[in-house]
């Protein structure tokens, strides 16, 4: 298993804190007996003026490697990834990107 990024707790509170329950840490999809995949949360959200229940999976990025642009592109590429494995064994669930909120970290390395 790939180790927790940096922001990953911070997100998960952010989360929690706006009425998500986290069923999952990580949420694990298994394609093949080979090919596994794990997005860093599930999380569930009670939509009580529809009486349904709102799905999403975050994966968390914190983009504080030596290229911003090249961590960049691989979260990118892994966010395609994911929303494919969703796709197929998940689809109710509806990924996003969690990602730090202080852009000027990119501009200025």
């Amino acid at each position: 298993m790939s180790a927790k990024d940096i922001f990953h707790d911070t997100a998960r509170t952010a989360l929690e804190k706006n009425g998500w329950i986290i069923t999952k840490d990580p949420l694990f999809l298994n394609l093949t007996k080979q090919f596994k995949i794990n997005i860093d949360l599930g999380c569930e959200k009670l939509l009580a003026a529809e009486n349904a229940t709102q799905k999403i999976a975050v994966e968390v990025k914190s983009f504080v490697g030596r290229s911003a642009v090249s961590e960049f592109h691989m979260a990118v590429g892994q966010f395609l990834n994911h929303r494919l494995a969703l796709e197929l064994l998940a689809s109710e669930r509806v990924l996003y990107l969690a990602v730090p909120a202080d852009r000027s970290r990119f501009l200025y390395r």
